[in-house]
């Protein structure tokens, strides 16, 4: 994990209760939506080599999920959690437990209370996770069971995925020339579509051309990319006319996303100046709906995203490793 990020892990055998604080690189949206929708979730719970796989999920109270954990060998441990209270945004509380294919509670391991709390801090999300035990033998009976170790890795996993959601929105600029570009969302067709505007204006694809999340540096400590996304596109630029800049994604459901009419473009803006950035997205966004707040991003941008009061997706983008 990056070590700048707040983690601690504590037991106290008198409540017997496990505590957790977590600190994530995004904000308090993305960081719940990753702990509360089940196509995010497969993608980062199980600590590698094994894979989460979700065969139902009703995130309501007195809902359930019901997943398997599965090993590279194809041996499945089932898990359900039933959700007790939830306050959208600021936290749920439910009871875990493992069970057999058809939801059964196997009594032969402990049942755990989760309560999870988010928090916003700055650019950043904080998780507050209490786990309590019935028995202090339940308790030391998981800590035995690796699930420090196990739960480190996964929360690591999930460091890797925002690290991702982040890469899809780079730019990877030389300079801090000003520019408004066209940022166009798509659901895994984006380099048919680009090939398709390549043809028609007669241009050629600007700066590393076709960049593909199969792209990204090989990293030991992280699951591999989804084989079903690797050859997608993270990144493309394409000049068409006017000195006009079209930019796009695939943005697969495989990690989270639902393209739809409607999010599937925004207006990219890249000022200047930092004061700029500022200036406009503050004025551009009034009685609009912020989807990120302008903020400093780890990969060297000050970066922001909204809706406007009549409707219209912007993003605003300063790109702050370009500072002299």
């Amino acid at each position: 994990m990056n070590p700048d990020l707040l983690f601690n892990f504590s037991v106290n055998k008198e409540s017997k209760t496990i505590n957790v604080k977590r600190e994530f690189a995004a904000n308090l949206k993305l960081v719940w939506d990753c702990w509360t929708k089940p196509e995010l979730l497969d993608l980062w719970w199980a600590p590698k080599p094994y894979q989460t796989k979700t065969r139902s999920m009703d995130f309501r109270e007195g809902g359930s999920w019901f997943y398997a954990m599965v090993g590279p060998d194809g041996a499945t441990h089932w898990c359900r959690a039933d959700y007790k209270k939830i306050e959208p945004q600021k936290n749920f509380s439910g009871l875990d437990a493992f069970c057999d294919e058809e939801g059964n509670i196997n009594t032969d391991f402990p049942r755990s209370f989760w309560t999870n709390s988010f928090s916003a801090n700055t650019d950043k999300t904080i998780v507050d996770i209490a786990i309590k035990y019935e028995a202090l033998e339940d308790l030391e009976k998981i800590i035995q069971l690796g699930f420090k170790e196990g739960f480190t890795a996964a929360l690591s996993n999930l460091d890797q995925y925002l690290e991702t959601q982040f890469k899809l929105r780079n730019e990877l600029r030389t300079d801090n020339k000003e520019r408004v570009c066209t940022y166009l969302n798509f659901p895994g067709n984006t380099e048919d579509a680009f090939l398709f505007y390549k043809s028609v204006f007669k241009t050629e694809f600007s700066g590393n051309g076709i960049q593909r999340f199969g792209d990204l540096p090989a990293d030991a400590d992280h699951p591999p990319i989804a084989e079903a996304v690797k050859n997608m596109v993270i990144h493309i630029e394409l000049p068409i006319t006017g000195n006009h800049i079209l930019m796009g994604t695939d943005a697969p459901k495989e990690m989270g996303f639902t393209v739809v009419q409607g999010n599937n473009m925004h207006i990219s803006l890249e000022p200047e100046t930092k004061e700029e950035a500022k200036r406009i997205f503050e004025e551009l966004s009034a009685e609009g709906n912020i989807t990120m707040p302008l903020q400093d991003m780890f990969w060297g941008a000050y970066f922001g995203s909204f809706s406007d009061k009549y409707g219209i997706n912007w993003m605003v983008n300063y790109n702050t490793k370009n500072e002299i």
